[in-house]
């Protein structure tokens, strides 16, 4: 699983020129998955995202999580996420899941996500027009092979 986790001021996500979803202070959360995510990873990346400290304290400092900032999250998938570009000038997809597969982890991880902040999301699979307003800028990319599949 990799997520790219960008902090935001607002940000939303348009489908056939409709916002499906939108949040103002809070993260934008690029979302792919490759086999062998599971449930486990999701829940471990889970933690790991709302106790990420990177909104600032009264002393400029990123020592602050979503949850302490009362913040939400626009989840987007993005199987892109997995795109292998080293060979050629097309990148292969084939490290990306399977999209049924993927779908449900999507739909889980955002499920579960919601038991902790408020989220609003994309649709899988569509063409999804997304405005990140990234505030620092700060952009943080998480891979569950470096993070937890070696403690798995």
């Amino acid at each position: 699983m990799r997520v790219v986790l960008q902090r935001s001021k607002n940000s939303k996500v348009t489908i056939n020129n409709k916002v499906n979803g939108s949040i103002d202070h809070g993260y934008v959360l690029l979302v792919g998955f490759t086999d062998g995510d599971n449930e486990t990873i999701i829940d471990r990346m889970i933690k790991k995202i709302i106790n990420l400290r990177v909104f600032e304290d009264e002393n400029e400092k990123m020592n602050l999580s979503i949850l302490d900032t009362k913040g939400s999250i626009l989840s987007i998938s993005q199987f892109t996420l997995y795109a292998d570009a080293t060979k050629g000038n097309r990148p292969s997809f084939i490290n990306a899941m399977n999209p049924e597969e993927a779908t449900k982890l999507y739909d889980l991880f955002n499920k579960k996500l919601r038991e902790f902040v408020h989220v609003e999301t994309g649709i899988f699979g569509a063409d999804m027009k997304v405005e990140i307003y990234n505030d620092g800028p700060v952009t943080i990319i998480l891979d569950s092979d470096i993070l937890f599949k070696k403690e798995l």
